[in-house]
């Protein structure tokens, strides 16, 4: 629709709504104090009239009562003198008492178009004080208005900007997992006679690793590691790798006690870890030997559910399975790193209480037999 000219703006159609609303309160008071003020002028004079109505009547009864007594002790002569003169006082009285009606008859008109004009003088004055206040209290609010919506404005722009990074992040997370799933279905398919690392391009290298974990990733390729198969055969095959090549190392025990460390499991099943782990708190975890490859699996205990994350040894070195995650030297190394880091961003999953064994003997004892029997104790 077209503007015409004549049209009135937003403005002006709230200033006049402003002011109509404003005269309308302003009429509304001034006539209830119109007529409160009228009421009580009314009882006031009504209550004059009865005092003067009572005051004729004793008058009157006065006047009476001199007339009976000169009936009976004076002469007729005289008793005709004092009914003229009480006569006279009567006329008097009665004209007396018409002058006091009409004094406040006077009073009460004088006094009703005195309330009228003093109700005309309040509207206008609180017409007046009303449509400030309005234009006050407009004004607060705008201005209220205006910070609130820059706060709110300033508020959405950062969550749209977290929104944006984190949606940006996950989206680059779930890359780098179809990637990697994808390479490592391409890994698996070529039989147990090809190498995870023959199959998988080498993890670019990230400026947070430091030089002993590259010097020994070189030590492990150079000495034949990647020549076992891409996955374990069986469990046996599982138990002579780490008796082999983890033990050595002194995986799973504590660098000072030379003790099994608490979150140090065997070859468990996921049931069985899930098990352990049930009804334990948000943050409990604890590390088992894998079957499924040359490493070890995570299982945490979550809000929802009890999740498994795999970490790879097979080039010797210690990371979880994906592009995105750096690589450390050893595995108390990367558990370490994750208590006081999430595993990832979407789950923020800290390594926080380690689960131990729940019998005896412990799940671990066929990969330490009786060659660490202080550390099973």
């Amino acid at each position: 629709m077209g503007q015409h000219p004549e049209d009135l703006t937003i403005e002006d159609i709230l200033e006049h709504e402003a002011k109509e609303k404003a005269t309308l309160q302003a009429e509304k008071e001034a006539e209830e104090l119109r007529i409160k003020q009228e009421l009580e002028l009314k009882k006031k004079m009504e209550e004059e009239k009865k005092k003067l109505e009572k005051e004729r009547i004793e008058r009157e009864f006065q006047l009476k009562r001199k007339e009976d007594e000169a009936a009976l002790y004076q002469s007729l002569k005289e008793v005709r003198l004092i009914a003229d003169t009480i006569e006279q006082e009567r006329e008097k009285e009665r004209l007396g008492e018409e002058d006091r009606l009409k004094e406040l008859q006077d009073q009460e008109e004088k006094g009703l178009q005195y309330c009228r004009e003093n109700s005309l003088k309040l509207k206008k004055r609180r017409s007046a004080e009303l449509y400030t206040s309005w234009r006050k209290m407009r004004n607060i609010l705008e201005k209220n208005s205006t910070e609130d919506n820059k706060e709110i404005e300033a508020t959405w722009k950062e969550q749209e900007k977290k929104s944006r990074e984190a949606e940006v992040q996950l989206r680059e997370i779930v890359r780098r997992a179809r990637e990697e799933h994808r390479r490592s279905q391409k890994s698996l398919s070529k039989g147990s006679s090809s190498s995870l690392s023959e199959d998988l391009p080498p993890i670019p290298p990230k400026t947070h690793i430091n030089n002993a974990t590259n010097n020994l990733s070189s030590s492990a390729k150079s000495s034949g590691v990647n020549k076992k198969p891409a996955t374990p055969k069986n469990r046996n095959a599982v138990i002579k790798w780490f008796k082999e090549e983890e033990r050595p190392k002194e995986v799973g025990l504590n660098p000072e006690t030379k003790k099994v460390e608490e979150w140090f499991h065997g070859l468990i099943s996921r049931p069985e870890a899930e098990e352990i782990l049930a009804d334990r708190p948000i943050g409990s975890f604890l590390v088992r030997v894998s079957e499924r490859i040359w490493g070890y699996t995570v299982s945490y205990q979550s809000e929802e559910r009890c999740k498994h994350f795999l970490i790879d040894a097979s080039d010797g070195t210690y990371h979880f399975f994906g592009s995105n995650y750096q690589q450390f030297s050893s595995l108390q190394e990367i558990l370490n790193y994750h208590m006081k880091n999430a595993i990832t961003l979407a789950g923020q999953e800290m390594l926080l209480f380690p689960c131990g064994q729940k019998g005896h003997p412990p799940n671990y004892a066929e990969l330490f037999y009786d060659e660490v029997t202080d550390a099973l104790m």
